[in-house]
């Protein structure tokens, strides 16, 4: 683009692209302690297929109940951004389960998607920045309070956070510290021993997947 068209400046051309052009942001960018070149491809000669003419809105909406459901539409349309999407979901309602939660919202969800049993703990999470748990829903009372949510979504950040048994209770970083890589975990409130040893043991998990050939380290502060 810079040789067809000399007179532009290359950023703003570069930019142009990003807006205008489906592309991908493939790997490797992103890994640990590196930063470089952005790099970006075509969209259809990363996927080896042409792309669609129009959009595939009932796709969508069966990608995102399969990793968010049960929702609402108005879940979907917070996630995706897009708006009156209530006759795409009178479509499909025939090949989807719907529920009633307690306020007596409607809830879709995959006919094959199985519901665990609402007595059963969830496991402790550390979750990355601007993991879509967070951002996948309307209403993310149900993933964060209002007063975490303050604390971890910070201007347009989305800190990376602490779930406990479902729920946001801290947020956590990673960073080298000479030889060694040390995650601090920050939370909110104080941790029970059962939760302790299972933040201990997330930690030491992500830690070898993060930097295996590192010294580890695990810090947690005390609560605010």
């Amino acid at each position: 683009m810079a040789e067809r068209w000399p007179e532009y400046p290359h950023d703003a051309l570069g930019w142009s692209v990003q807006a205008l052009l489906p592309l991908v942001h493939r790997p490797p960018n992103g890994t640990w302690g590196r930063r470089g070149a952005t790099p970006f491809t075509l969209a259809e000669e990363w996927i080896g297929a042409p792309m669609h003419a129009e959009p595939r809105v009932d796709a969508l909406v069966h990608r995102y109940l399969a990793g968010f459901g049960p929702a609402g539409v108005k879940d979907f349309q917070a996630w995706s951004g897009l708006r009156r999407t209530d006759e795409v979901f009178d479509r499909l309602r025939p090949g989807l389960r719907v529920y009633r939660d307690e306020a007596g919202r409607e809830l879709f969800d995959l006919p094959d998607a199985v519901l665990p049993d609402p007595d059963v703990p969830a496991p402790l999470r550390l979750l990355p920045d601007f993991d879509n748990v967070l951002l996948a829903h309307a209403d993310r009372t149900r993933v964060i309070s209002d007063e975490y949510r303050k604390r971890v979504c910070v201007g347009a950040a989305v800190a990376p956070t602490i779930l406990v048994d479902g729920h946001v209770r801290g947020v956590w970083t990673l960073r080298r510290d000479g030889a060694a890589t040390v995650l601090t975990a920050r939370p909110f409130r104080a941790l029970a021993g059962a939760e302790s040893d299972a933040l201990a043991a997330e930690a030491a998990a992500l830690l070898a997947f993060a930097t295996p050939d590192d010294a580890h380290e695990l810090r947690v502060e005390r609560p605010e």
